[in-house]
């Protein structure tokens, strides 16, 4: 199974994003062009995981300072560069499903792309359209039966673009800190819950597994067609819930927060449930 296609993802974007010729930082496309290359080569050649973790932490971090830059608050750039950082991570992680990676990017980036657009930001819209639209492409080939997936080169950019122009949104006020985060938050709790849980059992988290919540769901018996629907409805509602909530007060917006919060919480125990009863069952 070629994973390739994260390079067409991008090409097709870049295009799109050269005509528009928006006023973004050189850091964000320096940054993502070394992730494009140090993850082109991992795929070529494979790259120790402790290497590429360092690689990725000294990119980000480079990011996040000259994005945050006159802001003395060096816990702020440290927690911006784990967020980021981990963001390009969970995102190869979860390339791992027919059609899971390239719906969330659609449903990711249009949603950043109309809030971006109600806040006056027809540019920075356009950039997130542009990347919408080239996750739509590739899903034709990638929805199942998958033909191709994105691969290194392709999730690992992606993902670091999700929170690198999350930042950028919430830095020039198009959308407020949390918007990004539930916005993305399928793949968000899914990988960090998953994390987690391998952490606290002592396990090897550099390793491949299939603990994932949408592995068990395939492997229950959902197949990679129904989970990536459902994976679908999780996102478009997690992004229009996001985008509802930037219009309401502050503590409206913590109630949906908290909400959407024991949403997930519900949804993990019923997998969890589900998957400890086939265990019993023997299948």
């Amino acid at each position: 199974m070629p994973r390739t296609g994260g390079l067409g993802l991008h090409a097709g974007a870049l295009l799109a994003i050269t005509i528009i010729a928006p006023r973004l930082p050189a850091a964000l496309w320096i940054a993502f062009a070394a992730l494009l290359l140090i993850s082109f080569f991992d795929d070529l050649r494979g790259i120790p995981a402790l290497w590429r973790l360092v690689l990725h932490l000294a990119v980000c971090a480079w990011f996040a300072a000259a994005a945050l830059a006159g802001g003395d608050d060096l816990l702020v750039t440290a927690a911006a560069t784990l967020a980021i950082a981990w963001m390009a991570n969970l995102y190869n992680f979860m390339d791992g499903s027919d059609g899971l990676a390239g719906g969330m990017a659609v449903s990711g980036f249009f949603f950043y792309g109309v809030a971006a657009w109600l806040a006056g930001s027809p540019e920075f819209a356009l950039v997130n359209f542009s990347i919408a639209a080239a996750a739509a492409a590739f899903l034709v080939f990638n929805f199942h039966p998958a033909r191709i997936f994105l691969g290194d080169a392709g999730s690992v950019p992606l993902g670091f673009l999700a929170a690198a122009l999350g930042l950028l949104g919430w830095l020039q006020r198009d959308w407020t800190w949390w918007f990004p985060m539930l916005v993305f938050s399928p793949f968000i709790v899914d990988a960090s819950v998953t994390l987690a849980s391998r952490l606290l059992r002592h396990e090897r988290v550099w390793q491949a597994h299939r603990d994932h919540y949408y592995q068990r769901l395939v492997r229950l018996g959902w197949g990679h067609r129904r989970t990536a629907l459902a994976e679908y409805a999780l996102m478009f509602a997690s992004g229009a819930l996001a985008l509802a909530a930037l219009a309401m007060p502050p503590v409206m917006q913590a109630g949906t927060l908290a909400a959407a919060a024991l949403a997930y919480l519900a949804l993990i125990a019923l997998i969890e449930r589900s998957w400890r009863l086939a265990a019993v069952n023997g299948k």
